[in-house]
């Protein structure tokens, strides 16, 4: 009965809709609306009237602090707020308030959704709803929405965190599963082959060497293997982190076709390289040869007898340098592509006179890489070979002048300019300054004075050394006055070439072409 009478009375006054009526409703709203607290930026209330077919409401001032927009500006939109949901949330948000029904005296809920503020950021939304209905069948509407951006973003930041976990831990449980195997299962044979050498006084030298040969090549693995996964895991400990150098990239590469020379004569393979002169990276010395050297043992590895294995080395940007080494050998097949990199499959195939692989690393090759900030790929095709490729940053060749007598330094840069146009010139006026430019720039070559503000030249020098073990950019030393115990103690610090101003041009010019070239 009551139901039916409440009904019939909504019905009339949405058929009398009266303006004035409302007004004096929407005022006593504002009137009881309560103030948010300056401090409070995230917070805003919102209250309401539904008149029969009719919606209205009024926001807290500090709606304009949350989402950019006044209560008369919300107002104004075509839907009024909802005409910030961003799309997908729609369905949600029309969902929450289908539940409110004009015939139960009151209704709450809270519900989240996303809306655009007037910057056309995204931001998540909790509103908590309250609605009620007086006796003459006004439902009002009352609302405190907080803006729990951070939060959402916290929430989701540590969901993908847990989640990349659960993923290393599946990783790692597979990974050790399969390493485990790949352990103990060349042991088995070695421990074999080993007693029968012990127990049987009558087998023959053939059988002997043969045996003796298989527990050596066993053996190396086995060590490679072990080898590979102290260097991979030290570098997820942070114990064997990337230690950047200014290195001449025909450097490294005639060092790993040094290390491979052999391999490369038994199967009568020819190692060709094209590095310019001018490239030098930025890079670990050790873990950039190893990288390189994985690949290029790789690439004689799966190389039949008289084939050519290619190293290349080019500018790939402005910031890297990249490598490519190619061979004519058997190619990946195409089901196997996907395994490679992957460090917890532990995937290995046979070269082509058998030699036998660990599985690891290309895996390794990829860690280094990325560790350096460059990236690995690889071309492939059964039967045609394959090419893969890496980044590592470039190295600018620079010349660092630490000067603080201004008009020697405009002197040694003008000449550096002129007749070293290809380097970029650096400089400082003091020590201080200088260590940061050597230890994040790596120049080419340092010209220093001695007599420097705050400390001289040989503490400087001393001072780079003390932070960087491996530290052998060329030093020239340019000194005021001859003194043989100065010079002495430059020598003692492995300085090389001291200079007494004023400096001869050509002098300066000669030495600093010793040093670059």
């Amino acid at each position: 009965m009551n139901k039916s009478k409440n009904t019939t009375k909504s019905k009339e006054l949405s058929e009398n809709f009266n303006p004035g009526f409302l007004n004096s409703y929407l005022n006593q709203i504002k009137e009881v609306l309560p103030t948010i607290p300056e401090e409070f930026e995230d917070v805003f209330w919102w209250s309401g009237v539904r008149y029969g077919k009719e919606s209205f409401s009024i926001y807290s001032d500090n709606v304009k602090k949350v989402i950019g927009y006044t209560s008369e500006q919300i107002q104004a939109l075509p839907e009024g707020f909802k005409s910030l949901v961003i799309s997908e949330d729609i369905p949600i948000y029309n969902k929450s308030y289908d539940v409110l029904s004009p015939l139960r005296k009151t209704n709450f809920f809270e519900h989240i959704f996303r809306i655009k503020n007037k910057e056309g950021k995204i931001l998540w939304l909790k509103e908590k709803l309250v609605q009620y209905r007086n006796d003459d069948g006004v439902l009002f509407l009352k609302a405190s929405v907080f803006n729990i951006t951070d939060f959402k973003e916290k929430e989701e930041e540590l969901s993908c965190l847990v989640e990349d976990k659960q993923n290393k831990i599946i990783t790692r449980d597979n990974f050790l599963s399969v390493l485990s195997h790949d352990l103990r299962a060349p042991f088995s044979s070695i421990l074999g082959f080993t007693e029968v050498l012990m127990s049987d006084p009558n087998l023959n030298e053939a059988d002997r060497n043969e045996y003796l040969n298989f527990i050596h090549d066993s053996a190396s693995n086995q060590l490679q293997l072990i080898n590979y996964l102290l260097d991979w895991s030290n570098m997820q400990i942070g114990r064997l982190n990337p230690n950047p150098q200014r290195i001449q990239a025909q450097t490294i590469v005639f060092n790993c076709i040094s290390n491979l020379t052999g391999n490369a004569i038994r199967k009568n393979i020819e190692i060709k390289s094209t590095v310019p002169e001018s490239i030098y990276i930025k890079a670990d010395e050790r873990l950039i040869l190893q990288a390189l050297t994985n690949l290029v043992s790789n690439a004689i590895k799966f190389s039949s007898e008289g084939k050519t294995v290619n190293i290349s080395v080019d500018r790939f940007n402005q910031e890297m340098v990249e490598f490519v080494v190619g061979d004519e050998g058997v190619g990946i097949p195409e089901i196997n592509q996907s395994k490679i990199f992957k460090f917890e499959k532990l995937f290995s195939t046979r070269g082509t006179k058998g030699e036998k692989g660990t599985g690891l690393g290309l895996s390794l090759v990829r860690e280094i890489v990325e560790r350096h900030g460059g990236q690995v790929w690889f071309y492939s095709k059964e039967g045609k070979g394959s090419e893969f490729h890496f980044t590592v940053p470039s190295a600018e060749n620079s010349i660092l002048i630490v000067e603080n007598n201004k008009e020697d330094y405009f002197k040694f840069e003008r000449m550096i300019r002129e007749q070293f146009p290809q380097f970029k010139v650096l400089g400082a006026d003091n020590g201080f300054e200088a260590i940061n430019f050597v230890l994040r720039q790596h120049p080419s070559v340092i010209i220093s004075a001695h007599e420097l503000p705050l400390m001289n030249g040989v503490q400087f020098i001393k001072s780079i050394i003390r932070g960087d073990r491996r530290f052998n950019t060329p030093v020239i030393a340019l000194l005021n006055n001859y003194d043989e115990d100065v010079i002495k103690s430059y020598q003692e610090i492995g300085v090389k070439i001291i200079l007494t101003k004023p400096v001869d041009p050509d002098k300066l010019t000669e030495n600093i072409s010793l040093c670059v070239n």
